[in-house]
């Protein structure tokens, strides 16, 4: 597919955004903007209709919650924020910096440097032994295992891949476990859902579904849809 460029639309109103200061998004002692949080998902439901894509496969809540307390403002910068990375931020990253970066301007908003943090060399090396053995085709229980990791926090951290625009074919296992027709209705609930919540899932799904085999999957449709 050809790039897809994005402008920015001119009838948002910045003013007075400093009046919007969530404190429920602590970290840290910092605070994120509302405002902007507002206008991030707004970018982000524009994007996804261009795109035919949920909302979610773009960027999830918690990057959005991200974005508006770094106020990130080039794409290498992006690349740090909670569940984005490098891939993601240069696929869909652009008119998120664009807005981000005329919002700061309007409202002058000091930005806080200090908040970017890069990742560490463990998660790098986890990241790494995590898609290699994946790429093998190894039992996913054997991979947790051998990093002494559960089955729920080995889960979490292939999430943590997929979401940040990594791609990971766990087809070889979810084959195993659920058959076609399971995998084409899980398929296209995920495809028409405005969120990727598991819990909500698992209540439309009505216990057809285990947690784990509807995390598995939603790995496999961002995987395949979004990255």
């Amino acid at each position: 597919k050809k790039p897809v460029s994005f402008m920015m639309t001119e009838d948002h109103s910045y003013k007075d955004a400093n009046d919007d200061i969530l404190e429920t998004a602590q970290k840290g002692g910092a605070v994120a903007d509302e405002h902007l949080f507002k206008l991030l998902k707004e970018e982000r439901k524009k994007v996804a209709h261009k795109l035919s894509l949920p909302p979610f496969v773009i960027f999830q809540d918690p990057s959005l919650e991200d974005m508006s307390l770094k106020y990130p403002s080039s794409l290498e910068e992006l690349a740090n924020v909670h569940g984005v990375g490098e891939g993601k931020a240069k696929k869909y990253g652009k008119s998120f910096i664009a807005l981000i970066n005329r919002y700061v301007e309007e409202n002058d908003i000091e930005r806080p440097d200090d908040l970017v943090v890069k990742t560490t060399g463990s998660n790098s090396a986890l990241k790494l032994y995590i898609i290699q053995n994946v790429d093998r085709k190894l039992p996913l229980d054997d991979i947790a295992s051998a990093k002494g990791l559960s089955m729920d926090e080995f889960i979490k951290e292939m999430e943590a891949i997929v979401f940040s625009g990594t791609k990971l074919n766990i087809d070889y296992w979810l084959d195993e476990i659920l058959d076609e027709d399971q995998q084409e209705e899980i398929y296209d609930y995920f495809l028409e859902a405005q969120t990727d919540k598991i819990e909500k899932a698992m209540d439309d799904f009505d216990g057809d579904y285990e947690e784990e085999e509807l995390r598995l999957f939603r790995i496999k449709f961002i995987s395949e849809v979004g990255n």
